[in-house]
């Protein structure tokens, strides 16, 4: 406890230069993802394949695919090696929902925009990405937990981050810096996590009206079931 009350100041840099490498990644990431699902949802031929083969690149070893990047041109030991690894991985991760999430939209819907006057451009924005939004928002939480947790490896590139206190606690037996690292950890994706939630709520107003159970006034009960 005393090490932690000691080194306060690190703690709190540390956590934030971790959460600044991982938003990077996860809205990168993100942001690829979109297009990438689409095209496996839209050529129903090539959904497997693409499916497979993106899901794939997150069972490369960390150490593995820096060390690819660095053959690409990447500076091995640098953070920029580090936030292309993370999005690599979150694009893995959140390809499937989208492509799930789109292929949740019930085809009548699309029938009936596309009756309505939309094109495919302003179907996809009005309708189909809204409608897929539930989908997409478990997606990128699992993706967001996932990628604050990878972020830790960066410290085995020399890349400073919540992963320092990992290693340096284990080095030199201070289980509290260890316990530090990971409670911060922790934290950070549990904050994310609320406000992804939070985000969704604000954002997708009809799925919170969706869950809300039908109330039925006691007096009017024998009304309802006459």
């Amino acid at each position: 406890m005393n090490w932690v009350l000691d080194n306060l100041d690190l703690i709190g840099r540390l956590t934030v230069v971790h959460l600044r490498q991982s938003l990077i990644a996860i809205v990168i990431g993100f942001v690829i993802a979109v297009p990438l699902g689409w095209a496996a949802f839209r050529f129903t031929t090539l959904r497997g394949s693409v499916l497979t083969t993106i899901g794939l690149l997150y069972t490369i070893p960390s150490l593995g695919l820096f060390a690819l990047l660095a053959t690409l041109g990447i500076p091995y030991l640098s953070e920029l090696n580090l936030i292309i690894a993370l999005t690599i991985y979150a694009v893995a991760i959140m390809t499937r929902s989208v492509t799930d999430g789109l292929a949740s939209v019930d085809g009548d819907t699309r029938a009936a925009a596309v009756a309505v006057g939309f094109g495919p451009w302003r179907r996809f924005w009005r309708v189909d990405f809204p409608l897929a939004g539930p989908v997409l928002l478990a997606g990128l939480r699992v993706t967001a937990v996932s990628t604050i947790s990878l972020a830790t490896v960066g410290i085995l590139i020399g890349v400073q981050n919540l992963g320092y206190l990992f290693t340096n606690g284990s080095a030199r037996q201070i289980i509290a810096e260890v316990l530090a690292g990971v409670i911060a950890v922790v934290v950070i994706a549990v904050l994310i996590d609320l406000v992804l939630v939070l985000l969704g709520r604000v954002l997708m107003p009809w799925t919170r009206r969706a869950r809300t159970p039908l109330r039925i006034d006691p007096s009017r009960a024998a009304e309802v079931t006459a």
